[in-house]
């Protein structure tokens, strides 16, 4: 499975109906608005590249008011747990 992470610049005023338009997507999984350089981000979960490249060049470049995006592929996913045991990791009591 390969996890995008999809920055999106919208057309002022049109990212709810773009976000709307992105989560009808089938490999879209989640939609977020958000503050700062860009409006949008979503995430792409698919079987294989190929089917990344058709979904962003495709499909998801052509929905109207998308201004531009920045993709991002996932490598390793951490979990919440996994985070902290590695935080955790030499932070033990000194010994005395």
């Amino acid at each position: 499975m390969v996890t995008a992470i999809i920055l999106i610049n919208t057309e002022k005023g049109r990212a709810p109906e773009i976000a709307q338009a992105l989560i009808e997507l089938p490999e879209i999984a989640e939609v977020y608005s958000v503050a700062g350089a860009h409006d949008l981000v979503a995430l792409a979960r698919v079987r294989e590249h190929d089917l990344l490249a058709d979904l962003i060049t495709g499909r998801l470049q052509k929905i109207p008011g998308i201004a531009a995006t920045n993709t991002l592929i996932a490598f390793r996913a951490y979990s919440q747990r996994d985070l902290e045991a590695m935080w955790d990791i030499g932070n033990e009591a000194p010994l005395r």
